[in-house]
């Protein structure tokens, strides 16, 4: 039995097949099945059931998988420990980043700090806050880039910056007349918002009372606040964007762009790690990379 074999097991149970396990873990397939099927014949017991669709585990195998878990996280967690005492940026570091804060933020510092760190492996992948949430205390990310939200206790925090929010608007909307927004203006019905479980959308529908949004048959929900973007600038509705996201703006997309009134809507943009986490030296460098590269305005 091998630490590597384990890693197999883990990612055919995460990806819940074979091809894709393989291609995440870097070996073909006949390598990662053949080193599955000597587990399994070592232990003398079916970890998956191969013919389900998706891989499921077995009964037997889902107490395999279990303690493979708890296996690997302290084999990383001793790995981590020395890297830490050494000061290493070496190894792969895994963040989780919201979907409406990754298309600002992530272009403005990964590039260069992959420049300036080749020997570093930072892979971002865009998760949910709770799906966030529940990779870290897995221990499937490293850390988490997410607006701070309430039940969020038990983990370490780090405040990065914080944004306000502004209406994106169409020019045959009402509120495009308007110097500011405020709450009662938001009653008509082309509202787009984020899909249910997007802080950012809650945070809005609280801040702002819309309850015309949730109530309206023609709200469209997606996942994407670059797609509502592309509609209100096709001349349909109102949408809603961060403030790092103006600085991606051409010229003519600003003439669509109108602050809320007093109190202005705003989120806290966080770094959150579980309370075990160890490679405090390579948390603290990304975040001083994240700090420095933001607009002036974000500087505190």
């Amino acid at each position: 039995m091998t630490l590597q074999q384990l890693e197999y097991v883990m990612a055919v149970y995460r990806l819940k097949h074979f091809a894709k396990a393989a291609d995440d873990c870097n070996v073909t397939q006949p390598t990662l099945s053949s080193m599955i099927q000597k587990l399994e014949d070592e232990l003398g017991v079916k970890i998956f059931d191969r013919k389900r669709q998706p891989i499921q585990p077995t009964k037997a195998g889902m107490k395999v998988i279990e303690e493979a878990w708890k296996v690997l996280s302290r084999a990383r967690k001793l790995k981590q420990t020395i890297d830490e005492e050494r000061q290493m940026l070496t190894g792969t570091f895994e963040v989780g980043v919201l979907p409406t804060i990754a298309p600002y933020l992530i272009p403005r510092f990964f590039p260069q700090l992959m420049n300036e760190h080749p020997e570093m492996d930072v892979r971002v992948t865009e998760m949910k806050t709770e799906e966030m949430r529940r990779a870290l205390r897995r221990g499937d990310i490293d850390a988490g880039i997410l607006a701070r939200v309430d039940g969020l206790e038990e983990m370490e925090c780090m405040p990065l910056y914080r944004e306000q929010f502004f209406g994106y608007v169409a020019e045959d909307d009402p509120l495009f007349d308007k110097e500011f927004i405020r709450p009662a203006d938001l009653s008509g019905e082309y509202l787009w918002l984020l899909d249910e479980g997007h802080c950012f959308r809650d945070q809005l529908v609280k801040f702002c009372q819309l309850k015309s949004a949730a109530l309206s048959k023609k709200s469209y929900n997606l996942g994407s606040i670059e797609t509502f973007m592309r509609i209100v600038e096709n001349g349909k509705g109102v949408t809603f964007i961060p403030q790092l996201a103006l600085s991606q703006l051409t010229k003519e997309q600003h003439r669509l762009v109108r602050p809320f009134a007093h109190p202005i809507p705003s989120r806290e943009i966080i770094l959150m790690t579980s309370p075990s986490f160890i490679r405090h030296t390579l948390l603290r460098m990304l975040a001083d990379r994240i700090k420095e590269s933001l607009p002036v305005e974000f500087q505190s």
